[in-house]
């Protein structure tokens, strides 16, 4: 996991230099690194929740993307870091199975939240939330399954762009996006309350109906929501 206590997370709250950073690079082109000083379910499953889910399923301004359906008795929720080598991971490999065993039979619906680690995971997760809402999951998965053409370049922004585009951006609506002070004020309300509310300290973060899930493996799933048959 990645640890949210790093050296580029202790400025991580100077918004003003991530703005002028995203801003310098929208304008110029110059695309340098970005420099950061450092309804709820009808019948919840009886887990015993470390953090009540009626508290863990209240937002902000911004409004939570769900995959699956609403009366789902199980809700998974993702803290999550676009930048996190593991969340890659489990985007990658776990979600899949995730999705077929338990968010398509109609047993759990998912929900992931921005937890940014640095700069670049912010800008990522703006533009995220500047796609077609039908679009959003497909649009986090490409940013997750080619991590590495972006993520840790010197100038991840060309890459980001690269990918924007595949999802239908021009260059003005990506330069708008992430330059989009009052989103970015947004996604840090995200983070910001699952580290103060939620004991959130490092990603991927899970929770099943409020528990906190110990591993991310698919059999880690397993235990909470009942395995492939379906029992609790």
């Amino acid at each position: 996991m990645f640890n949210l206590f790093s050296s580029n997370m202790a400025s991580i709250s100077r918004r003003s230099a991530l703005l002028a950073g995203l801003r310098r690079a929208a304008v110029s082109l110059a695309l340098v690194l970005l420099v950061l000083p450092a309804t709820q379910g009808q019948a919840q499953a009886p887990l015993k929740p470390d953090v009540p889910l009626d508290e863990l399923m209240k937002t902000g301004e911004l409004p939570d993307n769900v995959m699956g359906q609403d009366d789902a008795p199980y809700t998974i929720i993702e803290y999550s870091s676009m930048t996190c080598p593991h969340c890659a991971q489990f985007h990658k490999e776990i979600l899949p199975e995730l999705k077929t065993k338990y968010i398509d039979t109609g047993k759990a619906k998912y929900i992931v939240r921005e937890f940014p680690l640095d700069n670049v995971a912010a800008a990522a997760f703006m533009l995220a939330r500047c796609v077609d809402q039908s679009k959003y999951f497909d649009f986090v998965d490409l940013l997750y399954v080619n991590q590495e053409e972006w993520a840790f370049s010197g100038s991840p922004l060309p890459g980001l762009k690269k990918f924007s585009k595949q999802a239908g951006f021009t260059d003005e609506k990506f330069d708008r996006c992430v330059t989009d002070e009052k989103l970015l004020s947004h996604i840090e309300w995200v983070r910001n309350r699952g580290h103060t509310d939620f004991e959130v300290r490092a990603t991927p973060t899970f929770f099943v109906n409020g528990q906190r899930l110990k591993g991310g493996t698919i059999e880690d799933f397993d235990k909470l929501l009942g395995g492939a048959d379906g029992k609790s």
